[in-house]
């Protein structure tokens, strides 16, 4: 709101104006909004949760200060929503597709985890909605923003092309075609032209794989967007886990998305420049701003848990926002703790029905796999380490190697 009535100001001389045009203002105010949001509304919001006696129920499986967090308020997702939606409210640009399908993603995976949240509060067990029915609504959100950049004129792409020395074969320049195109492209890493466009895999439907393309397109972002927000929901197990990093996550892609939103630094990284992208900055910085005030109640002893709620939304919004910037087959490296996660628990359950019993970690999700000592008492093939971690040790080295994979992220994008 706070966008439009400067941009109303601007022919009235009014001193600061046109601060508003300029994306790096907005996303600084939009951070330090959420931020200031999250600590002052989410005291009161943990007050009101606390008063309804919306506390974790917690299953006794013998992990060190388990029980100390039973009755924990829980459903502190809504502080991070709210914290993201009215900041880009106030200082986003509402008329630009990006920003307007990142809203609807975060109320629409919020939805979900509330309603989630709701019923295990309201039946007092540990039994939400239906697993089914969580995949039914991150497939529709995710048919909902496939759709969305296959039939908005103004979601595009300008591709960027090499011009090769014929003297050295290097790069010499990259320059950018002349034309806005729509097409399934996407980023990958590890290459020399990172480009790499969907209708490769539909090639033999001639001149139908441009169509095909963007089908395939349709399923990546299925499963992108189920085992993204599924692998957040997961991480959430530990006092700020799940928070810090998708904050980490959240300040590598918004990097990349003001990098592939300027033609300049398009061409010095050799991507593609998506115009109009730059918008996502400002709920990126939203994003960020929300999850460090929420930490400020969540970090360990936790005052506060996010919640489905939370982590439903929290990876949800990362897989939608690197669709929207043309990077998520980044996100195996980026996430890469988000999928592990999800791939132990799908080994555990998958080997323990084959076996009849028998464990490849001592608990999955595999956070909790550290917590337990290696001394035969939980049996399972990996007994590493031998003693139990400390929650708050655990933490901090999921923090560490979240940012060395976003690192890597970034020097993928050279190294080819």
């Amino acid at each position: 709101m706070l966008y439009y009535l400067f941009q109303q100001l601007q022919d009235s001389g009014l001193p600061g104006a046109r601060l508003m045009d300029y994306l790096t203002f907005r996303s600084g105010a939009a951070f330090v909004l959420a931020l200031l949001m999250a600590i002052f509304a989410g005291r009161v919001i943990i007050r009101r949760l606390q008063l309804m006696q919306v506390g974790e129920i917690i299953r006794d499986l013998d992990l060190e200060g388990q029980q100390a967090k039973k009755g924990t308020p829980t459903m502190g997702g809504i502080i991070i929503i709210l914290s993201i939606l009215v900041p880009c409210l106030l200082v986003g640009n509402l008329a630009n597709p990006y920003m307007l399908l990142m809203l609807v993603a975060t109320l629409w995976l919020g939805s979900i985890g509330f309603l989630d949240d709701y019923k295990k509060f309201s039946k007092r067990n540990k039994d939400g909605i239906r697993g089914k029915y969580k995949i039914f609504g991150q497939v529709g959100l995710a048919i909902i923003v496939a759709g969305t950049m296959y039939l908005n004129p103004d979601m595009v792409i300008v591709q960027n092309h090499e011009i090769i020395s014929a003297d050295t074969q290097r790069v010499e320049e990259v320059v950018y075609g002349s034309e806005e195109v729509k097409s399934p492209e996407t980023t990958i890493p590890f290459v020399k032209n990172n480009n790499f466009n969907y209708s490769w895999f539909t090639g033999w439907m001639g001149s139908a794989a441009e169509t095909g393309g963007w089908v395939v397109f349709f399923f990546v972002v299925m499963f992108i967007v189920t085992a993204t927000s599924n692998g957040a929901n997961l991480n959430d197990g530990l006092d700020g886990l799940c928070a810090g990093l998708s904050a980490v996550a959240g300040v590598a892609l918004a990097i990349m998305a003001y990098l592939g939103g300027h033609l300049i630094y398009s061409a010095y990284l050799n991507i593609m420049y998506i115009p109009a992208s730059g918008e996502l900055v400002v709920f990126m910085a939203a994003f960020i701003g929300a999850l460090v005030g929420f930490l400020w109640y969540n970090a360990s002893p936790a005052q506060v848990f996010m919640g489905d709620t939370g982590s439903l939304t929290l990876g949800g919004i990362i897989a939608v926002f690197a669709i929207l910037i043309h990077k998520e087959l980044l996100l195996p490296i980026l996430v890469a703790l988000f999928y592990i996660e999800d791939l132990s628990v799908v080994l555990q359950v998958a080997y323990f029905k084959r076996t009849g019993g028998r464990r490849i970690f001592k608990m999955s999700p595999l956070h909790h796999h550290f917590q337990k000592p290696g001394d035969g008492s939980w049996p399972a093939l990996i007994q590493w380490p031998a003693q139990a971690i400390p929650e708050a040790k655990i933490v901090t080295r999921f923090w560490i190697i979240g940012i060395i994979l976003a690192v890597i992220t970034f020097v993928t994008l050279k190294i080819r």
